[in-house]
């Protein structure tokens, strides 16, 4: 059973992409500096092949973290922290040129950006183990997961509705990679073990900040990010597919079942993990983060998906399948209260088959989708130009 129906491939075949930059460092430093970029790569070279190698920059960053810091809390070289920061800046880089290749090369398609997110919804995951290294965030580094997936899933939901990608002035994508690169290069001087002092003794400014307990100064920026970025994030994005909805006379219902797929894997994992006999967080963050991305990828691929091929409003109960482990998970943990301490299953045996399962998954639907769009519109995934017909046309 494909993923594309016929009405999909009639959608895929007059679907034009429409998204909205608002940012003002993209906009008057960054965006000169990819337009100078873009002009080292051939034009045989395919848009999604630039997109590929930039990813592989910051999987390449996730086993340097797994190497040298594997629960999240251990000092690395400063050298560690110096590669990081490079690697995610050219992630971004080539992240921002592949778009501008495709236009060059007129090689713009669906697929593209089918391609482009999804390797993007995956890098949240890969790039939480690099800056959970760098700041030693130890088991808290989940959080740094949710701060990135919750504003990734909201502005992809939104623009299900607004059929537009917006970013306003101040966004992941742009300062976002920004402030976190510039982390990992400051890192590299300072030392790693400075966002575990008391948020008042590492930054004194902050030290007159009233009726705030003290604490870590990197459990300090998940609840500023939380307070500051995600919540008004998530309510501007609930705003702004309400204008549609009520301008379409729709259901807000509806729209707000889309969303619980991802609502129920943040909800499974935090579960999982505070039930967990061994504190998976503590002791396997990276297996956590590698399952959870993968899941998270598979949820954010179909709702583009979804938009792409024009698929109606509500819940996608195919999203779910990405779940599937995480009610194991949850149930294994649970056992170990009524076993004496010691769950049915090794919960590394459980974490291996959560990860198996989800990468198997989207590997899945990423081999699958991209043979079928290439197949509907005639287009290769890693090479420029169209398909010849039966007719050698």
């Amino acid at each position: 059973m494909g993923y594309i129906g016929k009405h999909g491939v009639e959608a895929l075949q007059r679907y034009k992409y429409s998204g909205v930059d608002r940012s003002y460092v993209a906009k008057y430093v960054l965006q000169p500096f990819w337009r100078s970029c873009v002009n080292l790569f051939p034009l045989w070279m395919p848009p999604n092949m630039i997109t590929l190698m930039g990813f592989m920059f910051v999987v390449s960053s996730s086993i340097l973290s797994y190497l040298y810091s594997p629960n999240l809390d251990q000092v690395a070289p400063a050298w560690v922290y110096l590669m990081h920061g490079t690697l995610l800046f050219l992630y971004q880089t080539f992240d921002a040129v592949d778009g501008k290749q495709a236009r060059r090369t007129n090689s713009s398609s669906p697929l593209g950006e089918l391609f482009d997110h999804g390797c993007d919804a995956l890098t949240c995951a890969f790039e939480t183990m690099a800056f959970g290294s760098a700041v030693l965030s130890g088991r808290n580094s989940i959080w740094f997961w949710a701060i990135a997936t919750i504003p990734f899933f909201g502005a992809t939901w939104e623009s299900f509705f607004t059929d537009t990608l917006i970013l306003p002035e101040i966004n992941g994508p742009t300062e976002g990679l920004l402030l976190i690169y510039s982390v990992h290069f400051f890192t590299a001087f300072v030392g790693p073990t400075w966002w575990t002092l008391n948020f008042r003794q590492a930054v004194p400014l902050l030290r007159f900040i009233p009726f705030i307990p003290d604490m870590p100064l990197n459990t300090f920026i998940i609840w500023g990010m939380m307070i500051c970025a995600v919540v008004p994030t998530v309510g501007y994005n609930i705003s702004n597919v309400h204008k549609v909805i009520k301008a379409r006379g729709t259901s807000m219902v509806s729209a707000l079942a889309m969303v619980l797929p991802f609502v129920a894997l943040l909800t499974g994992i935090v579960t999982w993990a505070w039930l967990s006999p061994s504190d998976i967080l503590a002791t396997q963050p990276h297996l956590v983060l590698v399952g959870s991305g993968f899941a998270f990828g598979f949820l954010v691929g179909r709702l583009i998906l979804a938009h792409l091929c024009d698929e109606p409003k509500g819940l996608k109960t195919s999203m779910c399948t990405a779940l599937v482990v995480l009610p194991l998970g949850i149930a294994n943990a649970l056992s170990a209260k009524l076993l004496g301490g010691a769950p049915l299953v090794n919960e590394v045996v459980v974490l291996l088959g959560y990860c198996a399962y989800t990468s198997s998954l989207y590997l899945h639907f990423a081999v699958g989708v991209i043979h079928e769009i290439t197949s509907a519109l005639g287009i290769y995934c890693f090479r420029l130009g169209k398909k010849k017909d039966i007719k050698g046309n």
